[in-house]
Parts: structure tokens; sequence; C-alpha cells
């Protein structure tokens, strides 16, 4: 099996980086007109800055408003847009679901993409591939792509400006990138891509977890402060890029899976993408019988920078029924689920017991570090 290691032409960090988008395009090689996938915050907050920017590397573009889900009809109403505007390049800019829209528009219409994320939510931006998901907000399957971003821009002003809990989601997502890796490299699994992973991918998932660590709290403050500091920037570029590189260029295992079984229950649906990812991460350090050590470390860490840690903390309450756990295991364990990748055979009563033990252990570690 051939190593493959993947990642976007370009990526493109810093404040006001929004102020260079024509400039990178031009750079690159290319084109408008462009279609602008935006949620309406990001159109609101940065539409004043596209005009100057774009407008002045000859680049004219109209904005396409995303209605908040990334669903088959929702991409389907992208491509009718691009179409219609004669379209040579597609700009996604928001949260990691409109990321994930404007990149399948683009590979529906066969044109260039570019992400300009707008919170550092989750490591969508950099990746080659969209979670679309039903009208009513469960997981339908993910769409591989052929190629990834042709430049991801950061704007870590933008991000500054951002609510607290997006930048704690996305370090939920970070968090799951080492322990997944190395699962799927000890395996010897098929990466996102379909190849083995590279030394290089697995090195940058452990520097995402170590710099998760190192710089988490101190980046959540300047947050809290609309400061752009070293340790802002660095949780950022952790939960942008050395996530995103880490899972598609090694591939991801069990916490993932738990996430995609969670979006099956109604109430964890006003959670965020990363927020389940991070209880998925630790049902899996049960589900693998992890040392109690690292087990603490993961869960101290997420109660620092207010991850859950329970049932609770992803909308489930304190007891969540039967059914919903099963449909929650049945869910996690489908055919073609990375939970397979885990080195042993994953039934839908290992995972639900694993969830079990997994929130017993939040609310112990809970009530012992109140």
């Amino acid at each position: 099996m051939l190593k493959v290691f993947c990642a976007p032409a370009r990526y493109t960090q810093g404040p006001n980086a929004t102020a260079s988008l024509g400039e990178e395009i031009v750079n690159l090689g290319l084109s408008g007109p462009a279609l602008i996938v935006a949620g309406r915050s990001a159109a609101k907050l940065l539409e004043p800055v596209w005009q100057e920017a774009l407008t002045s590397s000859g680049i004219d573009f109209r904005i396409f408003h995303f209605t908040g889900e990334c669903t088959s009809a929702e991409i389907a109403r992208g491509v009718e847009a691009g179409r219609a505007m004669g379209a040579r390049l597609i700009i996604g800019a928001g949260g990691g679901k409109v990321l994930d829209t404007s990149r399948a528009i683009a590979s529906d219409l066969g044109l260039p993409q570019v992400n300009c994320p707008t919170i550092a939510s989750s490591d969508a931006p950099c990746s080659a591939l969209s979670v679309v998901y039903t009208d009513e907000g469960v997981v339908e399957q993910y769409r591989i792509y052929r190629r990834n971003p042709d430049l991801v821009l950061v704007d870590t002003t933008v991000i500054a400006k951002s609510p607290a809990r997006f930048l704690t989601a996305g370090m939920g997502d970070a968090l799951a990138t080492w322990f997944e890796a190395r699962v799927c490299v000890a395996g010897e699994v098929r990466n996102m891509r379909g190849g083995a992973s590279t030394r290089s991918a697995l090195a940058l998932a452990e520097l995402c977890y170590k710099t998760l660590l190192a710089d988490g709290v101190a980046a959540l403050e300047s947050l809290r402060n609309q400061q752009v500091t070293d340790a802002l920037e660095r949780v950022v570029e952790a939960n942008t890029l050395l996530s995103g590189l880490g899972f598609e260029s090694s591939g991801l295992a069990a916490a993932h899976a738990v996430h995609n079984g969670l979006t099956t229950a109604a109430g964890t649906h006003p959670y965020m993408h990363g927020e389940k990812v991070a209880f998925g991460v630790i049902t899996q350090l049960v589900l693998e019988n992890q040392p109690r050590a690292v087990l603490e470390e993961v869960l101290a860490f997420s109660q620092s920078v207010g991850l859950p840690v329970t049932f609770a903390g992803v909308g489930l309450g304190t007891e969540p029924d039967a059914e919903t756990l099963r449909r929650i295991a049945e869910r996690s364990t489908a055919p073609g689920e990375t939970i397979h990748n885990e080195p042993f055979t994953v039934t839908p009563q290992l995972v639900s017991d694993a969830m079990i033990a997994a929130h017993d252990a939040g609310m112990r570690w809970e009530r012992e570090h109140a």
C-alpha cells in the first residue's frame, strides 16, 4: 500500500489575512467570477473587506447565503447559483458546514475552491471531504473529492471575535486527531485518501495534541479578550491545519464514529461537531482500555476548556434510555464506519457499554475536581 499525504495547495494564516484574499487567489493563478458561499454573520462581517480585497484584484463575486445545514438539497441549490452566474471559483466563508457545502458545490461544478473559515471550530477547512447531513440533522454520508482546497486563508483577527464555544469545539475535534491517527497507523489501515499514513502525518497529529495541552487555556483567554496572541495563533493552527492534515492523512477511528452515532439522537443536535467528537474521544479511550493516566489527562484538559465529559454535556441528560443508546451504538458501528479501524471487533453492545463507562468516568472526574 502506497503512503499518501494530502494537504491544501496553500495555507495562509494571520491577523487581517482577509485583506490579502484577492492577492492570494491571483498568485495561485485563479480568477473570478467567484461564488462566495457564506453564513449570514460571515457575510455581514466580511463583505466590505471582500469588496476591497477582491475587486482590487479584478475578481467579481456574488454571495450565496448558506441556510444552516450541509444537505444534498443545499448543495444542489448552490450548484445552480454557480452555474447561473458562470462562476469560475467557489469561496467558502464561515464554519465547517459552510465550508463542506462550498467544497461540494465546487466539486460538482469542477471548479477550484478556497476556504476562509471565520471560526476555528473544526478541522474541515483543509480537507478534501464533506460530511453531508439529512434535513433532520443526521449524518448521511462522507463525500470524498479528488483534491484538497486550492487555498485555506485563516484571518485570526476574525477568529478572535468569535464566541469562545467555537474555539472550544474546535479543540474537541482536534483532540481526537492523535488518538485516532495512532490507531490507524498501528493497524496499517487506509487513511481518508486510500493510502497508508506517512510519518509526517503522525507527527503532525501528535503536535496537534501537545499544542492543545500547552496552549488551550491561554488561547481561550485570548479569544475572550478578542486578542490575537501567540497562544491563539498556535491553537487556531492546531484546530485547522494540524488536525486537518493529521486526520485526513492518517485516518479516523472510534471517536468520529461515536459522533456520527450521537447525531441520531435529537437531543444532541444543538451541540457542535467538536463537542460530540470530544465525548467520542473519551468513549474511544474506554473502549480501548487505555491507561488511567491517559484518560485522566484527557478529562483534565476537557474540563479546563469546557468540553463535555458526560452524557449531559452532549444533550442526552443524565441517563439516556436504552433505545436511544441502542440507536447511537448501532449507527456508530454501521458497516464502513471508521470505528472498525480499531484493532478488535467492535459491536453495538461494546459501544453502548463504553459510552456508559465514559459518562461514569466523567461524572466521577467532575465530582472530584469541582
